[in-house]
């Protein structure tokens, strides 16, 4: 029996030997956990193999050899988890080498951005009516039926007030607006002549949406009231700003129209930029392209909003942005200014 308890021993002192040499080269967590599940496992490790034999041992044998089983398993367990902190320190050395940041390199330029071409357009717009001695306020897109429409003399059998116009929030009281004309009325309401304003502003409408028509988009309307204001000085303030906008070679014309809120009303043109006014493609081989609507201010909308028509006098006109855009920029699809396309928007 003492030859089999020192044979035991002698095993046990090799398994501690060899496990420690097979330790040492260890440089993967992969291979570390192999050799902890192979010599320490609880099932099926090295170790437990030799613990096996306890219950075949002598009450003499098993204290010593016990004693030796946990000092042997001690000490693998304290050279296990050393090597767990060198591995653990290696590979976050790695790690931080990996990414670590050359601060000696040139930094990575970012794009820039730029202005959306319709945010351009209505600053473009509005600062050449600045320049004419315009104010630039802003107005509800919520509006009330009034504003929207009884004020500017349009009344609630006309045409435009029809349910498949108008986007309605509450049945006949407050709807989204359809033009930035209620700011005439909120304008004069709450000022004394002489009024000079161009109004910027998102509108909307239930239209088919196709190459040139959205539900949503913009407008710009102007509004001039004093008490010396003729046609004249309509014509020459709108051909001023096509001659800014558009180039002072661009001719201008103005055909008569209809508008519930001014009259005389009329309709300014200006000639094709593509065809120089001889007829092509773009302008249907008229020579011309529409770009607004104007005239002078309906006397019932100044007794609306308390002015005298008999002391007062005064135009309005109104563009869609889009249009001008469109114009401006050689642009046939009214679509890509909503549609988000970086292609498209790095072109302008």
């Amino acid at each position: 029996m003492v030859g089999q308890l020192e044979q035991l021993l002698g095993q046990l002192d090799a398994l501690r030997v060899r496990a420690l040499e097979e330790l040492e080269p260890i440089n993967s967590s992969a291979d570390l956990e192999e050799w902890d599940t192979r010599y320490l496992g609880r099932n099926r490790g090295e170790l437990k193999s030799l613990s096996s034999v306890m219950p075949k041992l002598t009450k003499e044998e098993r204290p010593v050899v016990g004693q030796r089983i946990n000092a042997v398993k001690t000490a693998l367990e304290r050279h296990l988890q050393e090597k767990r902190e060198e591995l653990k320190q290696r590979e976050l050395l790695l790690a931080l080498e990996r990414e670590r940041i050359d601060v000696t390199l040139p930094g990575r330029a970012l794009p820039v951005g730029k202005m959306h071409p319709l945010s351009r357009t209505i600053l473009e717009v509005t600062e050449i009516f600045a320049r004419m001695g315009f104010s630039v306020v802003q107005g509800l897109e919520v509006e009330d039926d009034y504003h929207n429409f009884q004020g500017l003399n349009i009344p609630t059998d006309h045409p435009a007030r029809d349910m498949q116009d108008t986007f309605w929030v509450s049945p006949e009281q407050i709807l989204l607006r359809t033009q930035t004309s209620p700011m005439q009325i909120r304008t004069m309401e709450q000022s004394e002549p002489p009024v000079r304003v161009v109004v910027p502003g998102k509108v909307y409408r239930n239209e088919d949406i196709d190459a040139t028509h959205e539900a949503m988009f913009h407008q710009i309307e102007g509004l001039l009231i004093d008490e010396v204001c003729t046609m004249a000085d309509l014509k020459g303030c709108l051909e001023r700003f096509a001659h800014e906008m558009f180039g002072p070679e661009r001719r201008v014309r103005f055909r008569g129209s209809y508008f519930p809120f001014t009259e005389p009303s009329a309709e300014m043109d200006i000639s094709c930029g593509l065809c120089d006014g001889k007829g092509c493609r773009s302008c249907k081989y008229s020579g011309w392209l529409e770009i607004l609507g104007s005239g002078m201010v309906h006397p019932q909308v100044l007794r609306n909003v308390g002015y005298d028509p008999k002391k007062y006098r005064g135009f309005a006109f109104g563009m869609g942005v889009e249009r001008i855009a469109m114009l401006k920029y050689g642009i046939g699809e009214i679509r890509l200014f909503s549609g988000n396309d970086l292609r498209f928007l790095r072109q302008l």
